[in-house]
């Protein structure tokens, strides 16, 4: 969902585990030479999701990676498969008023610039959370716990699934070392 923390902590974890890290949004505003907004009012979100899923679809392929997708990639049934068979996928998952919450300043987000922005996300929380469970291996419950915590629940979850091994993660203070 917009406002769930995934291109913070995402870029938290890659820095934990020494991994390169992609935000889906940022490549597309490098791609499209805009940003993103402007885009959607001049084109239309459909243009807007068949770049996303070109994104994706190629960011995906990539090796040792973690990448943020922004929170309507999941609308497209190509991307979620490319994202459930190709990735591991954590679904950061926030009430629709937690969200609203953390977005209710934010003027960058076009579906969110509505006279109810609260009601909107209780829309895009009921269409979405069905599709992030079905993409996701794995659910994490954000609440209000500091983006370091995030992180740690997110290894340990990555730990007992055999997908990184705690020998060779890097520990949390080590990952705040600059790397050369």
């Amino acid at each position: 969902m917009p406002g769930g923390g995934k291109s913070t902590v995402g870029r938290h974890l890659a820095r934990q585990l020494g991994l390169r890290f992609y935000d889906v949004d940022t490549v597309i505003e490098e791609r499209i030479g805009c940003p993103i907004r402007a885009f959607f009012e001049r084109e239309g979100e459909s243009s807007f999701r068949d770049i996303e899923q070109e994104v994706i679809g190629e960011l995906a392929a990539l090796p040792n990676v973690v990448i943020a997708t922004g929170g309507g990639a999941v609308l497209r049934a190509d991307n979620r498969a490319a994202l459930r068979e190709r990735t591991t996928v954590v679904y950061l998952r926030s009430s629709p008023e937690e969200l609203f919450r953390r977005l209710r300043h934010d003027t960058r987000r076009p579906l969110l610039q509505v006279a109810d922005p609260m009601g909107k996300l209780r829309e895009l929380y009921a269409v979405r959370d069905p599709l992030y469970r079905q993409t996701a291996h794995f659910v994490i419950e954000t609440g209000r716990p500091s983006v370091p915590t995030l992180v740690s629940m997110i290894l340990m979850q990555l730990e007992l699934a055999g997908i990184v091994d705690p020998a060779t993660a890097p520990s949390p203070v080590d990952a705040r070392q600059p790397r050369s």
